[in-house]
């Protein structure tokens, strides 16, 4: 008997040890089997080319996809950040003509970002709206107001310089990669290292019994919105140069979709007070190398929001499940 009841606790030890290194690491290790499948799959995703084009193409969605990790990590979601991406470029670019500076028009970018974060906040906080109701009236408003500012249309800019803020390198790596990264580990010390960041957890967790033990929720919230929205005027400003122009009508749509999942993939709970920064970073390179495969392999454009649908229904079974 006593050699069974060996055999039993040392396979619980091993299946409790395999239970907490999936549930703490789970998206590296899926990270890591889609990037080796995506390996063999194609010859040319390993080029150094091609990973560096995955980097850039995710830079955006990646810096947006922070922002929405701490709403939803405490306890919302955002709904606006594409519309709020389009009406900061074209305010940003409007700027930027006016003054011909390019410290002005990024300046003019992270103010109104903010200023639209704020504003889903004080609702939030304040007017005790539903954070998807609140920000999916800011989704509308904002598209309104940049379709009605530029006509309908799109709008250039007439500064040559504010292109080189997307379209230059640093020791062989493009900007918009490396603002991503610093912007990656300025959201990782700032949840994980600040008495903000844990404050954002335990409202996440327990707004109730956050609230009770003396935090100011109401001011966490509004300053997770307008963070959310500063990271989105970060993401603005680097999509308006690259093309050194914005459309009112097509830029950042869906980028509220494309967030979402990269945040859901990373492990954040959609009710909040569960989730990582670097999750949702490995999240971000998921949908990249997917992405990238479906276009090396000449899957339709049409289908890929069908895969990435079913990935994200696919993580949260997998997180019901933890």
């Amino acid at each position: 008997m006593q050699p069974q009841q060996n055999n039993r606790q040392e396979r619980s030890v091993w299946k409790d040890k395999l239970s907490w290194l999936w549930s703490e690491y789970s998206v590296i290790i899926a990270f890591l089997i889609i990037f080796i499948a995506a390996s063999f799959m194609s010859p040319r995703f390993l080029d150094i080319n091609n990973q560096m084009n995955i980097l850039m193409q995710v830079s955006i969605i990646g810096i947006i996809a922070l922002g929405m990790t701490v709403v939803m990590l405490s306890g919302g979601i955002d709904l606006s950040v594409g519309s709020v991406l389009a009406l900061v470029g074209v305010i940003a670019v409007i700027a930027l003509n006016a003054t011909g500076s390019i410290i002005a028009a990024v300046l003019t970018a992270f103010i109104v970002g903010s200023f639209a974060g704020l504003l889903n906040g004080l609702m939030v906080a304040k007017g005790r709206i539903a954070s998807f109701i609140a920000t999916l009236g800011m989704m509308a408003a904002a598209r309104s107001i940049a379709l009605y500012i530029a006509n309908g249309g799109s709008i250039s800019g007439e500064v040559s310089g504010f292109s080189a803020i997307a379209n230059s390198e640093f020791l062989m790596i493009d900007y918009p990669i490396i603002i991503f990264i610093i912007m990656t580990v300025f959201v990782y010390l700032l949840m994980h290292k600040t008495r903000f960041g844990r404050y954002v957890y335990a409202i996440g967790s327990n707004e109730k019994a956050a609230m009770l033990s003396g935090i100011r929720v109401d001011r966490v919230k509004i300053g997770v919105y307008s963070l959310t929205g500063l990271l989105v005027s970060v993401a603005a400003t680097i999509e308006t140069s690259r093309l050194n122009s914005i459309s009112s009508s097509s830029s950042g749509a869906s980028y509220e979709l494309d967030a979402i999942a990269a945040v859901i993939i990373g492990g954040t709970r959609m009710t909040g007070g569960r989730g990582k920064i670097i999750g949702t970073f490995f999240g971000v390179l998921i949908l990249g190398i997917l992405n990238n495969m479906m276009n090396l392999m000449n899957v339709s454009p049409h289908l890929q929001g069908f895969v990435k649908g079913l990935i994200i229904i696919v993580a949260v079974v997998f997180q019901k499940r933890e």
